[in-house]
């Protein structure tokens, strides 16, 4: 016997078909992110450092980039010695005939300088976007191998959010802002040299100024990370409002909520406009404090300098030189404030992005995976299995539940809603491992075996069927990614889905809308079954897979599962009991536990809760025909 608490679980555990839904742990919960974004940070830009792998893929183009990069800022810390040559040989009769040459030499700068430039724009940009090419792939990979756990909770518009509006910010950041920032301090290292060099007296002024622009543009630097990371994540509440509106939006046209969605949409709109507005207030501070400091200091050291040229202490050229060194060094902090205000955003972005990246599924592959036996049978045991979902830890679904379902046989089961029928799937699907006991397919405990190669061996018609915005070929082939066209057609005829489909404006190539919106019920559930027959798996799972037909589809479907069923184990969830008459076994289950087990005829026989059931169902489905 099996007590099994109340609880019931609608298949939710197909990420990929049925959406993600609230997120899990510090992704989500919005307290939890408030005290995460609003508190002092001090990792910096350290949540950049994980693009590093990234980056290094590409070294080829990481070199390209530095060396055009670094022939940019040595041509352009060039520039203030031409001109002191020109300013002190170049404006004397004597010395005519250099200017030309001192021009020419200026043309050739500005040209090396263009080439060096663009070169460095296309390195960065291209290192930017393919980054986050890259990047975008292996979230995405990695949401599709999360635990059905993490779904269980998860909001679709906080993980699309995460996918795109994180991710182009980091783009920005991996291209040409960290290429600007690494210009500027070449910059700013080239021409604080420059300005030694040239005099040491009036470098010392400069000096002793940069800690004090220097240190607050960190400071501040921080301030806006927190605010950019608190406007991301305002900004994934809005995505993820709009998405599940979006998606739900007869819903909502057919209870006139429009203006109630739109109200709501607005003022998450809203909030994440105020999250912006205060990061860019921020940045403008940071930039102003910033330029007026820097400027302000050329202007001091431009002022001393003049006095000294009066008193014939330094020659004009010599003034030049050292101004166009400051005014470089000067643009390049400038630059740098505002450049590292984008990389604290980008890194507020990163950091949101390491998080997904770190969750790890409950149920993961094993490191030393067991084989699957060859030929497949499809036997399922359930040996001593108890499960609690992760939100609910305090309470078994199941509990010490033992059960055999032998190759080829057909098992139904049957009882009240929250009974832990669902949950069964669940676990044969190794969505959840079991908290204590095993399950096992073809005699391998499932959770020493690869996760991939037990799903390969079950086939699924889940009670809501996923549809997905493709073609209805395509939809199809979704059960065997590899299979020919003539295979998808034969499937189709098996499912009784041909005849539907070929009437389509465009045949098997019609594309049926997301969800399948533009299909009934019945042909959603063939194609369904369609699917399940071009896998081929020797175990089949059927969750409730008439129950929301009419009595014409519902004949036709069934009639496709019984051709489904041939030759294969099955294991049948259903509410209308005409769907299990012909199985082999029905177990019924009530308050957690199989109390009752036998063919229909045995269980009416019985007087127990089977019986109950049929005689109000088919009194019920009798009154109804009269």
């Amino acid at each position: 016997m099996i007590r099994t608490p109340q609880a019931s679980l609608n298949f939710v555990p197909q990420a990929i078909h049925d959406g993600f839904r609230q997120d899990k742990k510090a992704l989500t919960d919005p307290v939890k992110m408030k005290n995460q974004t609003e508190k002092p940070d001090s990792t910096g830009l350290r949540p950049l450092a994980k693009l590093l792998p990234y980056v290094m893929r590409y070294k080829g183009h990481v070199i390209g980039a530095l060396i055009f990069l670094s022939l940019a800022a040595v041509t352009t810390l060039s520039l203030p010695l031409a001109v002191r040559s020109m300013l002190d040989n170049g404006f004397s009769k004597a010395n005519s005939s250099l200017i030309d040459s001192y021009f020419f030499a200026l043309f050739a700068i500005a040209a090396l300088l263009a080439i060096s430039s663009s070169m460095r724009y296309y390195f960065v940009i291209w290192l930017g976007e393919r980054i986050v090419s890259d990047l975008r792939q292996d979230v995405f990979a990695h949401l599709a191998n999360l635990s059905a756990s993490f779904f269980d909770t998860a909001k679709t518009g906080e993980l699309v959010s995460r996918l795109t509006a994180d991710t182009t910010q980091i783009k920005s950041a991996a291209g040409a802002t960290a290429s600007m920032a690494l210009r500027n301090v070449v910059l700013i290292i080239g021409a604080i040299a420059g300005m030694i060099y040239t005099s040491p007296s009036l470098s010392l002024i400069v000096l002793v100024a940069i800690p004090i622009i220097v240190l607050p543009i960190f400071a501040f630097g921080r301030n806006v990370r927190r605010k950019s990371r608190f406007a991301q994540d305002k900004l994934a509440d809005a995505t993820a409002y709009a998405s599940e509106s979006i998606s739900s939006v007869r819903t909502l046209q057919a209870f006139t909520n429009e203006k109630l969605v739109s109200d709501r949409f607005s003022e998450a709109v809203e909030e994440s406009f105020n999250a912006a507005r205060s990061s860019v207030a921020a940045r403008a501070f940071l930039t102003a404090f910033a330029i007026f400091m820097i400027f302000s200091s050329v202007v001091g050291v431009l002022w001393i300098g003049a006095g000294a040229v009066l008193d014939g202490t330094m020659s004009p050229g010599l003034l030049g030189q050292f101004l166009l060194f400051s005014v470089m060094a000067a643009g390049a902090l400038g630059a740098l404030s505002e450049v590292w205000g984008e990389l604290s955003q980008a890194a507020g972005a990163a950091e949101r992005l390491s998080e997904l990246l770190a969750t790890k599924p409950d149920v993961s592959e094993p490191e030393n995976p067991v084989a699957l036996p060859e030929p497949a049978l499809g036997t399922l045991e359930f040996d001593a299995a108890s499960f609690s979902y992760p939100t609910r830890r305090d309470h078994n679904i199941v509990d010490e539940l033992n059960l055999t379902v032998n190759a080829g046989e057909t098992v139904a089961l049957v009882g009240a809603s929250g009974s832990g029928k669902s949950t069964l799937f669940n676990l044969a699907l190794r969505y959840y491992d079991p908290t204590s006991g095993m399950v096992r397919l073809d005699g391998v405990d499932i959770s020493n075996a690869s996760p991939h190669d037990v799903r390969q061996r079950i086939a699924l018609v889940p009670q809501d069927t996923t549809i997905f915005a493709m073609s209805a070929a395509d939809n199809i082939r979704f059960g065997r990614p590899d299979a020919s066209d003539d295979e998808v057609k034969a499937a189709a005829k098996l499912a009784l889905a041909d005849e539907f489909i070929t009437r389509l404006k465009d045949g098997y190539e019609t594309v049926v809308g997301e969800r399948g919106i533009t299909l009934s019920g019945g042909q959603r559930q063939r194609i369904a079954i369609a699917r399940a027959i071009l896998k081929n798996a020797p175990l089949l799972l059927l969750d409730e897979a008439t129950s929301a037909l009419d009595a014409e589809s519902e004949k036709l479907v069934q009639k496709a599962l019984d051709g489904l069923m041939v030759g294969r184990t099955t294991i049948v969830i259903a509410h209308r009991l005409a769907t299990v008459l012909k199985a082999d076994r029905i177990l019924v289950m009530d308050g957690g536990r199989f109390v009752e087990e036998g063919t229909h005829e045995e269980l009416v026989a019985q007087k127990g809760i089977y019986s109950r059931l049929a005689k109000l169902q088919f009194e019920t489905e009798l009154a109804g025909v009269a």
